[in-house]
């Protein structure tokens, strides 16, 4: 159908090779010829996304050190297919839950350099998220839930992560301007190259906000012990933003082992390598 697609509404693009598409949280991927990339909504909130994305990260994309998918061209639905969708520049690479950071200076660094560089202070109407950009002890009962609903995989491991959490929720909140966010940076949207981080894809859940939220790569993506290098090459965390980063962590990592655990019961949209990459990131906080 994505032959069809292009034909009807990008002709010019309709002659490109078509590889195996690649299924999303939200979109689907199919990479066309060598450089760019047509991303078809699966979700409900896909759409809105995509127009998200659309609206803002063009701007946004020249600041960036590292590649991301910015979108060329936003589609409009049609009968044949009556959902907007989007043709990106192609991120080359590995994602970093199939093939983790393994080079931990050179990532902190890169890493380090892209958020900074992200960070920047939003303008007023920058997308706010509710879940995303709300304080963490409004999120005290999504932590209960998911460390009950974790209780068998996460085990001895449970005393520590109280303890995380509860230095987190009791840091102070984040005072400074929104800034701009990834919002979502987790292994399955980093790309890695020659064992180091290489692109950033999937800009959906893009908002402004408290850096937290983002900082709380430092043990998501990066090799065990990396992170004190990583804070020391941003520069801009203060400990309070690091205590809260590592809360953020924590419940992003929740999200990650209970996507893997219905990938390993073979339910719809269950992923095996984020469970493993959510493990990896409770041992690093806990080993900090």
């Amino acid at each position: 159908m994505l032959r069809t697609l292009l034909k009807e509404q990008h002709p010019d693009l309709a002659e490109l090779e078509i590889h195996s598409p690649v299924r999303g949280w939200d979109n689907e991927l199919w990479r066309l010829g060598q450089n760019l990339a047509a991303r078809l909504p699966r979700t409900e909130r896909a759409p809105e996304l995509l127009r998200k994305e659309h609206r803002w990260l063009p701007a946004l994309a020249p600041t960036l050190p590292l590649p991301v998918p910015t979108p060329v061209h936003l589609v409009e639905p049609t009968p044949r297919f009556p959902q907007p969708w989007t043709i990106a520049a192609w991120v080359p690479g590995s994602p970093a839950d199939r093939t983790p950071i393994s080079r931990a200076d050179h990532g902190a660094e890169t890493l380090a350099e892209f958020l900074r560089a992200l960070h920047k202070e939003a303008p007023a109407d920058a997308p706010r998220t509710q879940d995303r950009g709300a304080p963490l002890p409004t999120l005290a009962h999504a932590f209960e839930r998911q460390l009950r609903d974790l209780a068998q995989e996460i085990g001895e491991q449970e005393p520590a992560l109280r303890t995380i959490w509860q230095d987190a929720v009791t840091a102070p909140p984040w005072q400074g301007a929104p800034v701009w966010l990834h919002g979502d940076l987790h292994p399955a949207n980093a790309v890695v190259t020659h064992g180091t981080l290489s692109g950033v894809i999937d800009f959906g859940e893009l908002c402004a906000g408290d850096p937290a939220l983002d900082l709380a790569a430092a043990w998501l993506l990066l090799p065990a012990g990396a992170a004190p290098r990583f804070f020391a090459s941003y520069a801009r965390a203060d400990e309070a933003t690091v205590r809260r980063a590592r809360g953020r962590a924590v419940l992003q990592a929740f999200a990650l082992i209970s996507v893997g655990r219905a990938g390993e019961r073979g339910l719809p949209g269950g992923k095996v390598t984020w469970g493993c990459a959510g493990r990896a990131t409770l041992q690093r906080l806990i080993a900090r």
